[in-house]
């Protein structure tokens, strides 16, 4: 996983531009304001704006160490009180590593010969000019007035970093030549400090999370100390937390409409999925291409996953060599305090992650009646809404934000889709009880015929889109039976509080020799009434109920139904509901 993670992050720096800086000894950091100076260090101004990116020394951590002229208020300003002392030691320490720069002249004067008009006067203005204490929190860097770039942006600057860099590398190899255990070479040093941090983990610090860290004695071994056990180079390190954090934040802004028709912006991630609060699966192609497939799984469109169906199924020899050239991988994350738990690694071809989605999508697609059109179709659920089918639900119909199912059950499923594997039975326990609780819905219906067809736990018995018509198991035959005699009982009594599938769901799908016995004797009092009123109606249901009977020995109803049985049973339960609706058998 962290070779393909270096990779990326190597693909990525080749897309920069000529007029990007690229190197192991720079780094991307956010900048909110500019102490902006005269070229004798004398303050003038503060600058302040939003956040945005700007090329700066590389700290992989920064703790005991400081960036040169681009840090906070602390180590800048030494803002903070007694903490803030140590902190601002290092920044002038740093500043001297580099005092030879012709570059770093006025910033000299600013702390040293014009102290008193500069850093000083710069603290003493620093809360007045930014009264609010959140906008005091981002980094500053320095500006000569009417100069345009920064002074750490200046090519001069750059290159000196670089240059001390890479003097320390070329010392560090000399001495600690190992091969990486990434890219099987000796070509970087592999040192004992942190690789580097990932943020936007989610659970995790917002300083970011580390994905490779050693920190205890019990994580080390053969007297190798820190990150030294992992043998990754300080080369590879840098590129797969880049390549990281690249996963976790890309995107962009997309309007949208709101329910009142006002548009706004909203930001969408490009190789990033939430779900629940804890858990992110991040997805990349070995050539850093875009993968329109995957956003089916979040927002399926009937039309889009047909042609992918008949694409794959009638796909030529030239379209399978082209996919088979490239790779998709997709990581599941968490946060845990200050480290990453990788909860899942998926690699496979792209050819294979094409047909394992179109397979994804028979195996979830189920009919439903649609009120609007007045007809059955063929419904494809989002991913999303499969795995929230199981979250439990608060006594206000609001869904229970503690009930971390939702992120185990999302994970196992985007695991199913991408590896066309079966998930686990216990989902299907977990999906059965919230359908015992509030009703087989469309989603819960497309999930139990995934899990059942997978698992090919019904023998010969595939459960199709709608409903199945010659040999079919008894559970599944129970299930429509049950949905009969509930139609009937709407038909006598019209809407009532507590039907029979409030009162007696549950017991029919757990217990049915006994449960049905109580159902029939019901059926019989509401089949008079309505053949009373309505003979023509009762004529005709009694038929239908008749033709599901005739299939099982009503006396010899099972004692129990099985795990298995009981998801047979509710989609034999959710078909003939739906065929009911339409009118239809």
């Amino acid at each position: 996983m962290i070779k393909e993670l270096s990779e990326l992050g190597k693909t990525l720096r080749g897309q920069k531009t000529e007029n990007d800086w690229v190197h192991d000894a720079l780094k991307e950091e956010p900048i909110a304001m500019e102490i902006v100076i005269t070229e004798d260090g004398s303050f003038q101004k503060f600058e302040l704006f939003e956040k945005k990116p700007t090329t700066a020394e590389a700290i992989t951590a920064k703790k005991g160490k400081a960036r040169l002229l681009l840090d906070k208020a602390e180590e800048v300003l030494c803002y903070g009180g007694e903490v803030s002392k140590k902190k601002h030691e290092l920044f002038l320490e740093k500043l001297t590593q580099y005092q030879e720069l012709h570059e770093l002249k006025p910033v000299i004067a600013f702390y040293k010969q014009n102290k008193v008009n500069g850093v000083e006067k710069t603290l003493k203005e620093f809360e007045i000019a930014i009264p609010d204490e959140k906008n005091r929190k981002g980094n500053m860097g320095f500006r000569i007035q009417f100069e345009g770039s920064r002074i750490h942006e200046k090519p001069a600057v750059l290159k000196k970093i670089i240059a001390e860099y890479e003097s320390t590398q070329k010392k560090l190899l000399s001495t600690n030549q190992r091969q990486c255990s990434i890219c099987g070479k000796d070509d970087y040093p592999v040192e004992d400090i942190p690789h580097g941090m990932i943020k936007r983990v989610p659970d995790g610090q917002s300083s970011g999370c580390a994905l490779v860290s050693y920190n205890e004695n019990a994580f080390e071994s053969y007297e190798l100390k820190g990150n030294n056990n992992s043998s990754i180079c300080t080369k590879c390190a840098k590129t797969y937390v880049e390549g990281l954090n690249w996963l976790l934040s890309s995107g962009n802004e997309i309007p949208i409409k709101n329910k009142k028709g006002k548009e706004k912006k909203e930001f969408r991630y490009t190789n990033r999925k939430n779900f629940g609060s804890d858990t992110a699966m991040v997805f990349w192609t070995r050539k850093n291409e875009k993968v329109d497939e995957i956003d089916y799984l979040e927002a399926p469109n009937p039309a889009d996953v047909a042609r992918l169906i008949e694409s794959v199924s009638s796909g030529t020899e030239k379209d399978t060599r082209y996919l088979e050239a490239d790779q998709f991988y997709s990581c599941t994350l968490s946060g845990t305090a200050a480290r990453i738990a990788v909860r899942d690694w998926i690699e496979t071809s792209l050819f294979d992650f094409k047909k394992a989605i179109a397979k994804w999508f028979q195996d979830i697609a189920i009919v439903e009646y649609d009120w609007d059109l007045a007809k059955r179709q063929t419904c494809y659920a989002r991913l999303y809404d499969l795995a929230r089918c199981c979250q439990r639900k608060n006594s206000d119909g609001s869904y229970d934000k503690d009930d971390t199912s939702l992120a185990r059950v999302a994970t196992n499923l985007w695991n199913a889709a991408l590896k066309n594997t079966a998930p686990p039975l216990w989902i299907l326990t977990k999906v059965l009880q919230r359908a015992l609780l509030d009703g087989v819905s469309t989603e819960r219906a497309a999930l139990i015929k995934l899990i059942l067809n997978r698992y090919k736990k019904g023998g010969d018995f595939v459960i199709t889109e709608k409903i199945v018509e010659g040999n079919r198991p008894v559970a599944y035959v129970c299930g429509q039976i049950f949905a009969k005699l509930e139609g009937i009982q709407y038909a006598a009594l019209g809407s009532v509080n507590a039907g029979i599938r409030e009162r007696y769901f549950t017991y029919a799908m757990t217990s049915p020799a006994s449960a049905f016995g109580r159902l029939f004797n019901l059926n019989s009092k509401h089949f008079t009434k309505l053949k009373n009123e309505k003979p023509g109606l009762a004529i005709t249901l009694d038929k239908e109920l008749q033709e599901l009977c005739k299939d099982i020995d009503i006396l010899s109803f099972p004692a129990t139904f099985s795990l298995e049985q009981q998801g047979q049973f509710a989609i034999g339960y959710y078909h003939q509901r739906q065929s009911q609706f339409s009118g239809n058998k």
